[in-house]
């Protein structure tokens, strides 16, 4: 294995989904200016994530919700124009 590969200044941090506000703990190399305290009482920097498993329509199983008579409109507008 190649030596200096990976980043060896990994740290615990909090990654925050901003979606669903569901955070959760764990390590990363990413920089972060704010902090948050956790359950254990210690403070850690935060990570602001739009979308994470928690909230990810694949993971939980739920559909998204498409404005499928939004696209026919936009669709008949298109193709109307050529008659």
């Amino acid at each position: 294995m190649k030596k200096e590969l990976h980043p060896g200044s990994y740290r615990f941090v909090i990654f925050k989904d901003m979606s669903n506000g569901v955070t959760f703990l764990s390590r990363s190399t990413a920089p972060s200016k704010e902090t948050l305290k956790w359950e254990d009482g210690n403070e850690y920097p935060l990570i602001k994530l739009e979308i994470s498993s928690t909230s990810h329509p694949f993971f939980t199983g739920q559909n998204v919700l498409v404005d499928t008579a939004g696209r026919i409109d936009k669709f008949k507008k298109r193709y109307e124009k050529k008659k």
